[in-house]
């Protein structure tokens, strides 16, 4: 296994009420020295969660919801930061009542997933939705969300939709097609 680089030094070069962006000095194990970038989470965070709801055997939910990093509405799965005193699951039921308007009977944790790993130290629990039940629970969205189905059998070609490009949501919705699959719950 390799070495982890030496920090050397450690500084917060920006900082809003969301996010910080920290400078970091390393020593490699080579003796080279670099300063790297990321934008580091505030400490305070309980992480955050991604939905990939069942609305059935074949069909996902996905929500559209303005995003202000691409100035658009982009089409995507139900998210959210999980609040203090929730655990992982909690949180993904709440996030999905509040975003998509439904409930699930059904929860279960899927994976880890970061956005990008060099650049930020921010990671996102992936959690399948299933049994799904009407209920609307108030979020701090300012606008309610448009909710679509995907069919898990023509993911290539939501790639192709317009508002479609957050990869965080597509690597989620192909593993779980493909865990279905290998239960035997989704036939392709």
């Amino acid at each position: 296994m390799r070495q982890k680089p030496t920090v050397l030094a450690r500084e917060i070069v920006a900082s809003s009420r969301l996010f910080r962006i920290e400078a970091l000095q390393l020593r490699f194990a080579n003796g080279v020295e670099r300063t790297y970038e990321r934008l580091a989470g505030h400490g305070a965070g309980h992480g955050a969660v991604m939905i990939v709801a069942m609305a059935d055997a074949e069909h996902a939910l996905l929500v559209e919801e303005y995003c202000a990093g691409t100035d658009d509405y982009q089409l995507s799965l139900p998210k959210g930061l999980i609040e203090p005193g929730e655990d992982v699951l909690e949180a993904a039921n709440r996030e999905l009542k509040e975003e998509a308007g439904f409930g699930a009977r059904q929860l279960e944790w899927l994976t880890e997933l970061s956005l990008s790993p060099g650049y930020m130290s921010q990671t996102i629990q992936v959690v399948l939705a299933r049994d799904l039940y009407p209920e609307r629970l108030p979020g701090d969205e300012p606008e309610p969300m448009r909710v679509e189905r995907v069919a898990l059998g023509e993911l290539s070609s939501l790639v192709q939709h317009v508002q479609f490009s957050e990869g965080r949501a597509l690597a989620a919705l192909y593993l779980t097609r493909d865990l279905l699959t290998r239960r035997g719950e989704f036939h392709p």
